[in-house]
């Protein structure tokens, strides 16, 4: 997963393409856990998060994947795991792209 984040090509180049890495354009990272994405609607009106990873396990996986994200030579912020926080972004696009580590299509 780490590799497809630093390598994936989503910001525009001279020409408007997205063609250019966050390497590529010098770019830093905020990383934040967000288990709510797990969440199930199949049943009823309230979201389940039953599927979401217990923080024993979560926990490594988050620090890991931020540990390689350095490595790569990026500058990486984080929020705090399992925090309520404030977030606030600009997203330029829209664009939404999910990366699933299970999914290697």
């Amino acid at each position: 997963l780490t590799q497809k984040v630093v390598n994936m090509r989503i910001f525009a180049d001279d020409e408007g393409k997205m063609n250019r890495s966050i390497q590529d354009i010098d770019g830093s990272l905020l990383v934040i856990s967000q288990f709510t994405l797990h969440a199930s609607t199949k049943k009823g009106n309230r979201p389940s998060f039953i599927e979401a990873a217990r923080p024993e396990h979560a926990i490594p996986l988050y620090e890991s994947f931020i540990r390689q994200l350095k490595k790569e030579g990026l500058v990486v912020e984080t929020g705090v795991f399992g925090a309520n926080m404030q977030v606030a972004l600009v997203n330029d696009g829209p664009v939404t792209i999910w990366l699933d580590s299970k999914d290697k299509r």
